[in-house]
């Protein structure tokens, strides 16, 4: 098991700043170790039973072993800055919940932040002197935005959102595009790359008209 190999190296250290990605990062090392469900839980480390069996004891200190690994590992995971302010907290749950609490705010903060994204991405549309992978580098920070967020963004949804943000000088190419193949089954980079390919066969047609002219 992961957890027999335990490593307190963190896979990045929090500064303050990008909570959400850094809490993505952090909670996929404590799911690597099996300790993620040790910083969502607020039960308190007892021994309940006045006679307990070795498989109870050894259970127990197995459950304490996993709040130390999971409270270092958080304690490995921030700058000294952020330490001084956790290190006084006794359960990785604490110091889980303080860091969000300061860092990532509360439900409201986020719904708002949500709804401004949300607004944002049904407002987006391509400029004409955009090209497609810049409009999808713009989209996809706003999409990225919202799922750390936790909003699901389909892929249904983002083929629709690139098909109605384009310019009209892509609506011949859209034409030619659902002769040809089922748009309703591609997904969002097969929709980019084929889009892309349509410009540059286009270009290159032009290309080879501008030669034939000066070769005559």
């Amino acid at each position: 098991m992961a957890a027999a190999g335990f490593n307190t190296s963190a896979p990045s250290v929090f500064t303050g700043e990008n909570y959400v990605i850094w809490s993505v990062k952090i909670r996929s090392y404590l799911k690597a170790y099996c300790l993620r469900e040790v910083v969502e839980t607020s039960e308190d480390l007892i021994q309940h039973h006045a006679n307990p069996t070795l498989a109870q004891i050894r259970q127990f200190e197995e459950d304490k072993a996993k709040r130390y690994k999971a409270l270092s590992s958080l304690h490995s995971a921030v700058s000294d800055e952020i330490f001084f302010r956790i290190m006084h907290l006794d359960s990785p749950k604490e110091v889980w919940d303080h860091l969000k609490d300061e860092f990532f705010g509360s439900d409201r903060t986020r719904h708002i932040q949500s709804l401004n994204l949300s607004r944002q991405f049904e407002m987006l549309r391509m400029e004409d002197d955009e090209n497609i992978r810049e409009f999808f580098k713009r989209m996809m920070s706003i999409v990225n935005q919202l799922r750390l967020l936790g909003k699901a963004v389909t892929e249904e949804k983002l083929v629709h959102k690139i098909l109605v943000s384009l310019p009209e000088k892509y609506e011949s190419k859209i034409s030619s595009l659902e002769d040809s193949r089922d748009i309703t089954q591609m997904t969002m980079k097969e929709l980019v790359n084929v889009l892309e390919g349509l410009k540059q066969r286009r270009v290159f047609r032009q290309r080879g008209v501008v030669d034939s002219a000066l070769v005559a």
